[in-house]
């Protein structure tokens, strides 16, 4: 008997995921912040993903249909020069790190995926896209550590990476009081080539 058997729903987004090397570097660049901000709710390193499409909450018959059509078209896609840049906030409650690059390339492979995610029918709340590593989220009776731990990370400049797979994201199988988890569903490579790199880090809304 299956005592773990799959949700009937599941929390889904498409995603990018950094190289754990970069990770890493940003990692050790937030040092000095997981030490001087404790009461923030830091992000695991494992969940750091720059999503380009949240879906929701989404019925799991549904997951089948999302990997057929993003396995094709992830092959249809160049991989994306990305690097990880300085940091910021939203609403002084979320604090991020910027992505720098190819910004076009990467605006564009959002769109796509959207538009495709759209005509399968599958109704999601599309918001603008800004593109960003979130880190952590503050508590409601701490205004300040979120901007100043963003201030620190004013000088990260972090190396390139190239971003080779499209990942699938849904939220763990086995909900609880504490923090949802994320895993892979599954992830697809890109196309052969590699677009050149240009664009800024995101600019607060």
């Amino acid at each position: 008997m299956d005592d773990h058997p799959e949700p009937s729903t599941l929390r889904v987004f498409v995603a990018l995921a950094p190289p754990d090397a970069a990770k890493d570097e940003l990692a050790r660049a937030l040092e000095p912040a997981y030490a001087r901000y404790p009461r923030l709710r830091w992000n695991r390193i494992e969940d750091w993903h720059i999503t380009l499409a949240f879906l929701g909450e989404l019925p799991s018959a549904t997951v089948p249909l999302l990997r057929s059509v993003l396995a094709g078209r992830a092959a249809s896609h160049p991989a994306l020069q990305l690097s990880l840049r300085g940091g910021g906030h939203f609403d002084e409650r979320l604090l991020w790190s910027g992505i720098d690059g190819d910004l076009e390339g990467l605006h564009l492979l959002a769109a796509d995926v959207r538009e495709l995610v759209r005509s399968c029918g599958i109704e999601f709340r599309d918001r603008s896209l800004r593109p960003h590593l979130t880190l952590a989220r503050s508590r409601r009776d701490d205004p300040t550590s979120v901007p100043q731990a963003a201030a620190g990370l004013t000088g990260f400049v972090g190396r390139p990476w190239k971003a080779e797979r499209l990942h699938l994201v849904g939220s763990n199988t086995g909900r609880g009081p504490g923090p949802i988890r994320y895993r892979d569903i599954e992830a697809w490579r890109f196309g052969d080539a590699t677009r050149a790199k240009g664009g800024s880090a995101p600019a607060e809304p």
